[in-house]
């Protein structure tokens, strides 16, 4: 049996014609030339077995059956274009979904946010945090950053910046206590944050010092806390040297021991690899790029 849908580009075409009443105002509408026009309407008289224009040296006009035939299919394109009217402006005030940790918002993403606002005033940014993995079938999250080794599984991903570990505390504490080397944080707590179990480990390994570790010290369950409480001189935390920028120029933290450990892990902006990132997602991740280039220049 024959579809009784006929081929919709022509007869999109003859709805355009038909509503201009010119094959030459609707090429222009569809920025096509006027033969291309011409042909999908042939192509929809011969799919359709009548004739729906009469074609003379005046010019085209339409045949009582392609005057009725119009009439019937015009309010169909009406809702179309009506519906799709609704969808690019609900999608056009939805915000941009946003995910990342705590302390990356708090220590970097935060402090340039202005910026981002000032080159796009009109994308709305909902920021979420959470520290389990981004599974892009699931959550609602357009991008996130995540903290890895670059590999996701259903994500593209592209490296923002290194993970560079290194002891730090706050000039109160060095009033009351020397630290000039490793032996003496015999003398002070370590601080743990809980979800960066491994820095301390990590770090004595590189300066061969393992047997400093010590489970005497303080943990607390997020990085901010640890990070508060060396800057309150409670004890030396092992800082996330890239994230502390602004407390180490402030002065309210002192890295320590002049050694400094890049870890293997680093910073990662990640999006859906089976889906295109709409408009406010590639202006988003365009401004990160430039924000994380620009800092690159000053560490």
């Amino acid at each position: 049996m024959r579809e009784a849908m006929p081929p919709l580009n022509p007869l999109h075409v003859f709805e355009i014609t038909a509503r201009l009443g010119s094959f030459t105002r609707a090429a222009q509408k569809l920025r096509v030339t006027q033969p291309a026009v011409s042909r999908q309407i042939q192509t929809l008289e011969n799919y359709l077995g009548v004739r729906l224009f009469e074609r003379d040296k005046q010019g085209v006009r339409l045949t009582s059956i392609g005057e009725q035939f119009h009439q019937q299919i015009a309010p169909a394109f009406q809702i179309i274009a009506s519906a799709s009217a609704n969808l690019t402006a609900t999608r056009k005030i939805e915000p941009l979904n946003v995910r990342t940790y705590t302390t990356f918002a708090s220590k970097w993403l935060i402090h340039r946010l202005p910026s981002f606002y000032v080159t796009y005033p009109n994308i709305k940014l909902n920021i979420t945090n959470a520290v389990a993995p981004v599974d892009f079938e699931k959550d609602n999250v357009d991008l996130a950053i995540q903290f890895g080794n670059g590999q996701w599984r259903g994500a593209e991903s592209e490296l923002l910046f290194k993970d560079l570990i290194q002891p730090v505390c706050s000039p109160k504490l060095l009033e009351k206590v020397r630290l000039t080397e490793p032996d003496d944080l015999k003398k002070v707590p370590m601080l743990h944050s809980h979800y960066r179990r491994t820095d301390w480990h990590d770090w004595l390994a590189a300066v061969h010092r393992t047997d400093l570790l010590s489970e005497d010290g303080i943990s607390f369950s997020t990085s901010i806390l640890t990070y508060q409480a060396a800057v309150e001189g409670v004890g030396v935390a092992m800082g996330q040297i890239h994230l502390l920028q602004n407390e180490l120029r402030e002065g309210t933290l002192v890295p320590l021991f002049n050694a400094p450990f890049e870890r293997r892990m680093a910073h990662y902006v990640v999006w859906p690899k089976n889906r295109p990132l709409n408009r406010k997602g590639r202006s988003f991740l365009s401004w990160l790029r430039k924000s994380a280039a620009e800092f690159a220049k000053t560490i």
